[in-house]
């Protein structure tokens, strides 16, 4: 059985519009999406360091669409393994742990990786959302369409427009 990592923030997760929502509940600041493509995150928010550092950031980050469905889908035919670099932000450790046993009650803590690197774990396919994981990954690339990625190009992958194209490709 085939080994597929999927990443949690801006795959599973909805970070960028949840970076959105705060800077909006914060200041009344709306950033569009448009406005927002081909920077990096912490170029497009203002707020980016203090809001991943907050308690509570992580654990309440809308999920991305049709994310549940598909990798439930995901989760019946494959071995798929929740790879996030967590490490980075210690608040994120539990609250992401937490959020996916709400959102994504059918995926044990047995398939759950936080990590500061992505590079040295295994798998087949790598679905996430940024180039300088997927440029390190030897296996099938699924790069995952976000504003920070729109102009980046990650050799020997295959761009997708969300999960339902993910679910007609696997």
């Amino acid at each position: 059985m085939k080994t597929i990592l999927v990443d949690m923030d801006g795959v599973l997760a909805n970070t960028n519009q949840h970076f959105i929502d705060y800077e909006y509940k914060r200041n009344g600041n709306q950033i569009l999406w448009e406005n927002i493509s081909g920077l990096l995150e912490e170029v497009a928010f203002p707020n980016f360091l203090e809001d991943v550092n907050s308690k509570g950031f992580f654990r309440t980050v809308p999920v991305t669409e049709n994310a549940v469905k598909a990798l439930k889908y995901l989760n019946e035919k494959y071995n798929v393994l929740i790879v996030s670099s967590a490490t980075e932000f210690p608040n994120s450790l539990t609250e992401k742990a937490e959020w996916l046993g709400e959102h994504f009650p059918f995926i044990s803590w047995k398939q759950m990786i936080f990590c500061g690197r992505k590079d040295f774990i295994i798998g087949d396919i790598m679905i996430d959302d940024h180039p300088k994981n997927l440029n390190l990954f030897p296996g099938q690339r699924i790069i995952f369409p976000q504003p920070h990625n729109a102009n980046a190009v990650v050799e020997n992958s295959m761009r997708v427009s969300g999960w339902d194209d993910i679910m007609n490709i696997l």
